[in-house]
């Protein structure tokens, strides 16, 4: 259960000081300190629905909704969320994780963001393709598409077959919005995989030349 510190001390009865009774409870490990005056008496609660109510407003995005969804093969162990209009990253550092917060622009803020039930509280997740759109924005933009490739694939290790069940159209309207090159980047690979209908990475398609289906 997530409480504040007003709402355990109204269990506390008539204690002289209740602030100092829970320090201590704090120390012994009957509640968990999530940020200040906001505390949850179980390690096991969803790290997901934490970071809702931690921090917002804000979805799930970024490394741990790639690794969520199975696009990268990392397990993601701190939660990151988006954040709108906060205008510097934010950190919250607990006994269960350490909760992460950034910015994407407010003009793709609302869109392609799903809603999971997690023990009956509502989690609010970006889509596969908003989350790796995310992750993108917040790179440095790649000088072209033979180092974007890269970026991808050596550097955040996407999977391929992954990547190419993603939809292509909702890149390419995501990234009309984020004015980013790096999603730019990732909108034209999109279409051209699929355009050649191709499961495996090939850098001649980004060069221009022909590619050479045996």
């Amino acid at each position: 259960m997530i409480m504040t510190g007003e709402m355990i001390i109204d269990t506390m009865g008539f204690y002289e000081q209740p602030r100092l009774k829970l320090a201590r409870d704090v120390k012994k490990g009957k509640y968990i300190r999530l940020k200040r005056n906001l505390y949850c008496d179980d390690a096991d609660i969803s790290r997901m629905a934490l970071a809702q109510v931690i921090y917002g407003p804000s979805y799930i995005s970024f490394d741990y909704a790639l690794s969520y969804y199975g696009l990268i093969p990392e397990h993601a162990f701190n939660v990151s969320s988006a954040t709108l209009k906060k205008r510097k990253d934010k950190r919250f550092v607990t006994d269960i994780c350490s909760f992460y917060y950034s910015d994407v622009p407010a003009s793709v803020y609302p869109y392609s963001i799903n809603l999971l039930n997690i023990d009956g509280v509502g989690v609010r997740i970006a889509s596969p393709e908003k989350a790796l759109c995310d992750k993108l924005y917040k790179m440095p933009p790649a000088s072209s598409m033979a180092d974007f490739e890269d970026l991808l694939f050596e550097f955040l290790r996407v999977f391929d077959d992954a990547l190419l069940d993603l939809n292509a159209g909702t890149i390419k309207e995501l990234g009309k919005l984020y004015k980013c090159r790096n999603v730019d980047f990732l909108a034209t690979m999109m279409g051209r995989y699929h355009a050649n209908d191709t499961r495996i990475p090939d850098r001649h398609l980004y060069e221009g030349r022909e590619h050479d289906s045996e």
